[in-house]
């Protein structure tokens, strides 16, 4: 059980949590935008896993050289890729099956979920090759989760929430790219080949800009008063 739990990379579905962020902030809770939000929340986070095992099963071969994600298990072959795929498209029924369900309460709610299937198997597949357009698909991934939470309870969400969301979005992808890169101890030996195009100056020049603007547009949310943080019922 384990092994799957690691395959499907669980402990990286509290990113979805920001799902609730619609419903914190519009300050509508009730059973019912409760129950929508976590049937939201599980959903995303089942077609997440469900990238990341296609991901891992295109990578299996460039992974077992990787020092840290050659323990991943299909890399690792302990879990076999049929298998895995298997569990791939489980997840993807189960993600379809709640959608079918919610898209009761909202016809587009299915919208958001489609787009990060598609724009992340096209990551997986050369998009995360691309300077920048690789840091803007992973900011863009945590909008889409803030954006398919607004839709799951039929909020419109606050344009100071939507830059908060993505100028601290920007500045954890850049900084997951940092980080890679100061891993990377010899330069010949980048295990990722976007990161020979970025330098840690380029990267902390703008996690430093991100930031502050995180700062700027949280203040506004706390300090300007509670029409510009909650999202404005549609």
């Amino acid at each position: 059980m384990k092994k799957y739990l690691k395959l499907i990379r669980a402990k990286h579905w509290i990113k979805n949590l920001l799902i609730f962020l619609p419903l914190i902030f519009s300050q509508n809770i009730n059973s019912r935008n409760i129950l929508l939000t976590i049937l939201g929340f599980i959903s995303f986070s089942f077609a997440s896993s469900t990238i990341y095992i296609i991901n891992d099963i295109k990578d299996k071969e460039k992974d077992q050289n990787h020092p840290t994600k050659k323990n991943r298990p299909i890399a690792a072959g302990t879990i076999s890729v049929p298998n895995a795929l298997i569990l791939a498209i489980l997840l993807l029924i189960l993600t379809i099956a709640i959608l079918i369900y919610l898209s009761a309460f909202n016809k587009f709610i299915s919208i958001y979920i489609i787009t990060y299937i598609l724009i992340n198997i096209m990551y997986s597949f050369g998009l995360k090759n691309i300077p920048l357009l690789d840091v803007f698909i992973l900011a863009l991934g945590f909008l889409i989760r803030v954006l398919y939470g607004g839709a799951l309870i039929n909020v419109e969400v606050s344009t100071w929430l939507f830059l908060t969301v993505l100028s601290i979005s920007f500045y954890l992808g850049l900084g997951k790219r940092r980080n890679e890169l100061m891993a990377q101890k010899n330069p010949e030996n980048i295990t990722r080949n976007v990161l020979k195009y970025y330098n840690k100056e380029f990267l902390d020049k703008n996690m430093y800009m991100c930031l502050s603007m995180t700062i700027i547009f949280g203040s506004i949310i706390i300090f300007v008063g509670n029409d510009l943080v909650s999202c404005n019922i549609k």
